[in-house]
């Protein structure tokens, strides 16, 4: 397990609904590795959730039952998962609502996963204090990140989310005059209250 914030798994899912306590589940995961700053492998399937979803997730994400329909199940698509995390810390971009879904797939075929989550989007309301808002399209144009294709697919939005990821962990390195960022840092600054970052930087 790395203690750097710049070796880990970020990852993305898209799903039938909002909360897996009302049965929702995980219709789609997107996810890349980083290790040492560079993107090395990436993860994507489509995953059959056993019944049809609504319309207005199909409008909303561009994936379609027909689509779901031919897929893996979730169940077999997780295993997979387990396997490309290893024991790797985990970063998504609002990281509860991702970390709520891998929680209760991994329910689902009883597996566990040993690192911990980050959240790119915490770091980003402390860190961007200028952007005009910390939704995922918002940053990258904010941060002049190139992008091409369609957010709420999920491996697009897991590469968009690594990029905006790595482009942040270089604004922090300037701020603690380092050339490397600890996971641990990045746990408190998601912690500290916004006005008290600069602070936290300037003694770390």
């Amino acid at each position: 397990m790395h203690n750097n914030a710049d070796s880990l798994i970020v990852l993305d899912f898209e799903t039938s609904g909002l909360s897996p306590d009302n049965g929702d589940r995980a219709i789609e995961i997107g996810a890349v590795k980083i290790e040492h700053g560079i993107i090395t492998d990436k993860f994507q399937s489509l995953m059959n959730p056993g019944f049809r979803i609504n319309s207005f997730i199909e409008n909303y994400t561009g994936i379609t039952n027909q689509m779901l329909q031919n897929a893996p199940s979730c169940h077999e698509v997780m295993l997979d998962f387990a396997t490309f995390i290893g024991s790797n810390n985990l970063l998504a971009h609002n990281a509860s609502f991702d970390q709520k879904f891998l929680d209760a797939e991994f329910e689902h075929i009883n597996q566990r996963y040993s690192g911990e989550f980050a959240c790119s989007l915490l770091v980003s309301r402390r860190i961007n204090i200028n952007a005009p808002n910390h939704q995922l399209g918002t940053l990258v144009n904010y941060k002049n990140i190139a992008s091409d294709g369609s957010f709420h697919r999920a491996l697009f939005d897991a590469e968009m989310t690594a990029k905006l990821w790595l482009s942040m962990l270089e604004d922090i390195q300037r701020q603690i005059n380092q050339n490397q960022v600890s996971f641990d840092l990045i746990q408190k600054i998601a912690k500290t209250a916004k006005k008290n970052v600069p602070a936290l930087l300037a003694n770390w």
